[in-house]
């Protein structure tokens, strides 16, 4: 996909989200989280960096999420697969502008940061 198709699904994906029930959201997220932790890092990153991109660039999109239970789903996860995709995560937010870096962290929960490791 071209980098305005990828932006696209990503800016449909963080519009619709919070209009969807959280029980139905978590199963969706979690289940994709699983499935990332499949793919290759490379792919991994990918896909961090281009929602990292669109959050950084429409912050009210993640505003509105329930971010306590998204990380808490986050949680719910074994930790290898949390270690997995912390090591993405962090990957990303290392190669990101100060300003970038400033924006996710005021957007990210303490706890979150924390276990994440920015």
């Amino acid at each position: 996909m071209s980098d305005l198709e990828k932006a696209e699904i990503i800016n449909n994906a963080l519009e619709a989200g919070p209009s969807i029930p959280f029980p139905n959201f978590s199963k969706l997220f979690k289940t994709w989280l699983e499935v990332l932790c499949s793919v290759t890092e490379e792919n991994r990153y990918d896909m961090f960096s281009n929602y990292f991109r669109q959050i950084i660039k429409k912050p009210e999109n993640i505003i509105i999420f329930n971010l306590d239970g998204i990380f808490g789903v986050f949680s719910s996860l074994d930790d290898s697969k949390q270690k997995i995709l912390s090591k993405s995560i962090q990957s990303v937010f290392e190669r990101l502008d100060e300003e970038s870096k400033r924006v996710l962290v005021l957007l990210t929960p303490k706890i979150a940061r924390n276990v994440i490791g920015f």
